[in-house]
């Protein structure tokens, strides 16, 4: 098949979970194009984007200069080149009638650039995040791409976005669209009551490659205190503050422990403020964005992972976390929040334990019990990797998307 994934932002770090689709159908023999908003600068990406050599697979929207006459040039240029490649699709791009601020700023021209440049006939145009789809719904009303439109909601989409843009957001969507891929149930019950009709939607999880997360199970030696560990960006609905201050109460009662904080964010400096001002410093540490390997020898010698997710001021909420799934595949107990389809990974008193969001002291509670109680350890952990092995191996997931767009064509 000949695929394209609409994506926004290509590559970024926090979004291995879409890179490990696109990979995994190039390793099934299909044909991937990437269809991204602007180029993601961060010092390192993922070597998977070196190994697969995708950079010759993605298209840039067309970058117009701010500087007002080198913009009138390029307009000149993209139109003249556009017409010649794809007239119709150039047109439509500039119908102000229908697309308003969109034609005539030339930002949907822009938008349709790299498909009028290339043939862009598609099996499957796979969008990631409503946003990104409404773009390939517009691409595909101007005739720049054509192929079966597919859409993942992942979170941010169907809560925050409600909030921002209206209810009513995806009701050209739900009727133009050929099929939904929420990645959790409770994301399925969401889009049917927005309006999606329920035969064209299909739970569909992400996942990761579990061989690449040893399981080791967990115990405790006397000589060393237990190991926390939380990895995720450091932005409201993480809700890491309530992390720090439920590992302060277990701190104040004596019981050893060593927190450790992997990520960056806009909430950093706020956070390191929080630590010093409970005075823990030298118990709860900040350790950066990290790679991959790197976040997996961190996780190796860490006894519990902490994930307290809260749904933030604005609405936005997770998906399902990766961290939480690698973390699990490695046989490492969880303690999260009753929050999103954080409830579909994480089974509460098997696999770790599910407090209320914002629950300071049901956090601290369920973390000074797994503390007290290492011997519990072994058996949530193996109990995680069974989930994580069963329902979201990227492997069997990506089988089961191939059988999806198959199904659909």
């Amino acid at each position: 098949m000949k695929i394209a994934f609409i994506v926004g932002q290509f590559p970024v770090a926090s979004k291995t979970f879409i890179l490990n689709q696109i990979i995994g159908l190039m390793d099934r023999g299909h044909e991937v194009d990437i269809y991204a908003d602007v180029p993601a600068y961060q010092s390192s990406v993922h070597a998977d984007i070196q190994n697969y050599n995708l950079y010759r697979n993605i298209c840039y929207e067309y970058p117009l200069p701010s500087e007002l006459l080198a913009r009138q040039v390029d307009k000149i240029k993209l139109l003249t080149y556009c017409l010649f490649k794809n007239p119709f699709a150039a047109l439509s791009s500039l119908n102000a009638a229908k697309y308003g601020k969109q034609a005539t700023s030339f930002k949907l021209l822009c938008r349709a650039a790299p498909a009028i440049s290339r043939p862009s006939s598609y099996d499957i145009i796979h969008c990631h995040f409503g946003l990104n789809a409404i773009r390939g719904l517009l691409l595909k009303e101007v005739k720049a791409l054509r192929g079966k439109l597919v859409t993942t909601f992942h979170g941010v989409d169907i809560t925050k976005h409600l909030q921002v843009y209206g209810n009513d957001m995806y009701d050209q969507l739900w009727t133009k669209g050929d099929l939904f891929l929420p990645i959790s149930d409770l994301f399925l019950k969401k889009i049917v009551n927005l309006g999606c009709q329920r035969d064209k939607t299909h739970v569909h999880h992400m996942g990761i490659d579990c061989s690449k997360f040893k399981f080791v199970s967990r115990h405790l030696s006397l000589e060393r205190p237990v190991v926390l560990a939380t990895v995720n960006r450091l932005v409201e609905k993480k809700g890491v503050e309530y992390a720090i201050r439920a590992v302060a109460q277990l701190i104040n009662k004596n019981i050893p422990v060593q927190y450790n904080i992997i990520g960056e964010g806009p909430l950093m400096s706020d956070l390191q403020q929080l630590v010093k001002d409970l005075q823990m410093e030298s118990n709860i540490h900040f350790l950066g964005w990290k790679e991959q390997g790197d976040v997996i020898d961190i996780l190796e010698t860490s006894d519990i992972l902490i994930a307290p997710s809260v749904t933030s001021k604005n609405g936005d909420q997770e998906g399902i976390p990766v961290a939480l799934m690698e973390a699990m595949a490695m046989g490492i107990p969880i303690v999260s929040t009753q929050h999103s389809g954080i409830p579909e990974l994480v089974q509460n008193n098997s696999s770790g334990f599910l407090v209320p969001e914002r629950n300071v002291d049901e956090l601290a509670n369920k973390l000074e019990y797994l503390a007290m109680n290492p011997n519990t350890w072994p058996e949530m952990g193996l109990a995680g990797r069974k989930i994580v092995e069963r329902d979201y191996n990227i492997h069997h997931l990506n089988d089961q998307l191939v059988d999806i767009y198959q199904s659909l064509l």
